[in-house]
């Protein structure tokens, strides 16, 4: 009698999350993260702001979910995620300083 089953095949996920995605290719968007308070709003305007001022059509996702944010483990919000990356917490950006921060993001 055989009482435990075949092992089950490890697969690589993209991420961390229980999507259930395999390999794709890396986050390529814009995350602000935060409950949606003024400094928020604030953050996602600078980024808008800078996308726009970079030419790139890249949508922002606002994430208020606060098991989602602590899966990037930011302890302090706003913060802004660019491809995957958090790239700023715990402040509110200037549009220059969004730009400069996506631009190094991107160019990785």
């Amino acid at each position: 009698m055989f009482m435990f089953g075949k092992k089950k095949e490890e697969t690589a996920s993209c991420c961390a999350c229980s999507c259930g995605a395999k390999n794709s290719a890396p986050d390529a968007s814009v995350k602000v993260l935060g409950s949606g308070c003024a400094k928020c709003n604030a953050l996602e305007e600078a980024a808008r702001a800078a996308l726009t001022e970079l030419g790139m059509d890249t949508t922002i996702d606002h994430v208020t979910d606060f098991a989602q944010i602590a899966s990037y483990g930011v302890m302090a919000t706003p913060a802004l995620v660019v491809d995957g990356k958090v790239v700023s917490s715990g402040r509110v950006l200037k549009k220059e300083e969004a730009v400069q921060l996506i631009r190094e993001a991107r160019a990785k």
